[in-house]
């Protein structure tokens, strides 16, 4: 009867604990872009875009510059990177390509709810309807899927929803603004309100821009003329060879061989985008200084993959080339250095786990991610030792000590990339064929064979086909392969 008593007494105090405001706990601000290269910050060297506003975010915060997204079974990047931010774990742990997010896989934001935070998300969640509901106590102007499509005008007339409890979300309605305004409005709506609360918040501000369609761009922002952009070093009208996805939406918005008007013409709209999400994340940053709230907010900025837009002959972000897989993260956090980088090897997925060791609370038991959170005390001047990628069966690499390996299998056809990315950040020269770097290559292929089995890869770089099959695995046999959570 005691042990009952000692139990049921032990359970009341939890549920207490969990359930009560916490006044000293910090806020979580998150902010993420769709589609936006590393490079494409003013504060971080690139010249021609103009982004006051994350800049602001750079010179207050730790800029990690190897910050990778680990890859996808399909070519909607999004949906697995935003799943592995979610859920502080890898492409080849998260379910259904993040399609949906099982109860089994705790999200960041579920957990925060747990711990007493008002949980609220605006704009793009590319999972399923249950597990945004688990992990938000609130929203507004919510948009589920991957893409403003064309045929509904794109960004121009968003198709949204408010906070639905039941978790139906059959009343969808078109936003009367561009997107990333009525994602910034219902923001700041929410923030205006934190002045008073008690009760920390963690906000997930996930927008849909850069991303395409870029067809019409609103009032603010900057706007770019196509015939005063410069073209990347690395341009090229077609990529050297077949990388196996070809034919994906992505890489026909402009036909090939690619033109330099072409590819100009789709960096200026590419910037357009930029500038004009920066003007709404700074309205954002507005309102979080005028709530009160700033001194005592974690702000996270990253985007969840890159894009090509003319560099290596490509335009979409199938690929494992830095301009796609490589993405900005910036952390600025109470007490922590400002305006500083970090240059180790780090996975979006370790966001969960930092998030959770600055604020202090236990991450999740399903996360395997790991904390930055050392790093950025410096207490660690390391944080992984090499990453591992992966793009559908066709491509895998890994990069390691400013190398890059890279292979391709296309219908059994095996092609080798090696770069030093010390001295060839473009990924312009590759050094797999040379007679001299044959040790380095075999070695980094090695390792690359160790990451496949460690994180239960489908493939096989011993087999003609690596997955049995010609050709890259379809959407529906790769949810098949991963049907366990």
């Amino acid at each position: 009867m005691k042990k009952f008593l000692f139990s049921v007494g032990t359970l009341l105090y939890a549920a207490a604990c969990l359930g009560a405001p916490k006044k000293d706990l910090p806020n979580v601000l998150f902010l993420l872009v769709d589609d936006m290269q590393r490079t494409c910050i003013h504060a971080n060297g690139c010249d021609q875009v103009s982004t006051p506003n994350i800049d602001r975010i750079y010179r207050n915060g730790i800029s990690f510059n190897s910050t990778y997204t680990n890859g996808s079974l399909g070519g909607a990047l999004s949906m697995p990177s935003r799943a592995m931010i979610m859920t502080g774990r890898g492409v080849f742990q998260i379910l259904q390509d993040g399609m949906n997010i099982p109860e089994q896989h705790v999200t960041l934001p579920e957990l925060l709810r747990q711990h007493g935070y008002t949980t609220f998300e605006t704009g793009k969640w590319h999972s399923d309807f249950a597990s945004f509901n688990r992990s938000f106590s609130c929203g507004e102007n919510i948009f589920f899927g991957g893409m403003h499509t064309y045929e509904t005008n794109g960004h121009v007339a968003p198709r949204l929803n408010h906070y639905d409890p039941t978790g139906k979300y059959k009343d969808i309605f078109v936003g009367d603004k561009f997107s990333s305004e009525m994602f910034a409005d219902a923001a700041v709506d929410f923030l205006k309100k934190q002045r008073h609360e008690k009760r920390p918040f963690f906000a997930y501000v996930a927008f849909t821009s850069p991303h395409d369609p870029r067809l019409k761009h609103p009032s603010y922002g900057k706007h770019y003329a196509a015939d005063t952009i410069n073209l990347p070093v690395n341009f090229l009208p077609r990529h050297p060879f077949d990388t196996g996805d070809m034919l994906v939406r992505d890489e026909v918005l402009i036909p090939v061989p690619r033109t330099e008007a072409g590819v100009k013409k789709e960096i200026a709209d590419y910037y357009g985008m930029i500038s004009e999400v920066d003007t709404q994340i700074g309205r954002v940053l507005q309102a979080l200084k005028e709530s009160g709230q700033l001194d005592n907010t974690i702000l996270v900025f990253a985007s969840d993959n890159g894009l090509a837009v003319g560099q290596h002959g490509l335009l979409g972000k199938q690929n494992l080339y830095d301009h796609s897989v490589r993405v900005p993260l910036i952390i600025s956090a109470p007490g922590m250095e400002r305006g500083t980088e970090r240059d180790v090897y780090c996975y979006l997925s370790d966001i969960y786990p930092t998030l959770c060791d600055l604020i202090g609370v236990r991450p999740a038991a399903s996360v395997t991610g790991k904390s930055l959170a050392p790093v950025m005390k410096k207490e660690e001047n390391k944080h992984r030792d090499h990453l591992f990628l992966a793009y559908n069966s066709i491509q895998r690499g890994v990069v390691k000590d400013g190398w890059k390996y890279l292979i391709y299998n296309i219908n059994g056809e095996k092609i080798e990339q090696l770069f030093n990315l010390d001295n060839d950040p473009w990924e312009m020269v590759n050094l797999a064929e040379m007679p001299a770097y044959a040790f380095l290559k075999n070695a980094y292929k090695r390792l690359l064979e160790e990451d496949m089995k460690k994180n239960n890869d489908f493939c096989d770089l011993n087999d003609f086909y690596w997955w049995g099959k010609p050709g890259m695995i379809s959407w529906d046999e790769s949810l098949r392969l991963y049907v366990k959570p």
